[in-house]
């Protein structure tokens, strides 16, 4: 059985990689602070509120969605979207960790 390079990575690295990943776009850090800002939104209303059009806001949607940083309900012909607390929590945490091993290494490192 041929070994995958996301096997050489373990869970924590390859779930904060994802997460990092879904966020490494402007339009994606918009979403979330408007949906932060108003704790549920409509598609819709993303739309009016950022200068994309509305297939290009549903494709992140769905990229943000499927990481599980957002949740989404349908409400008729409508998705009521709004914030996963439990992985924004998990990615706080990943991050926080991250951030921590990296200052540790740097105030050890003598270059």
């Amino acid at each position: 059985m041929a070994i995958t390079k996301a096997q050489l990575f373990n869970k924590k690295q390859k779930r904060t990689a994802e997460l990092a990943k879904v966020l490494g776009h402007p339009a994606r850090i918009a979403i979330l602070e408007l949906l932060a800002e108003r704790a549920t939104c409509i598609c819709g209303d993303i739309t009016n509120e950022l200068p994309l059009a509305q297939s290009t806001i549903s494709q992140h949607l769905k990229a943000l969605k499927k990481s599980g940083i957002i949740k989404g309900e349908v409400d008729g012909v409508r998705t009521c979207y709004c914030l996963n607390e439990e992985v924004v929590t998990e990615f706080e945490e990943l991050i926080t960790a991250f951030a921590t091993d990296l200052r540790i290494a740097i105030s050890e490192d003598s270059c």
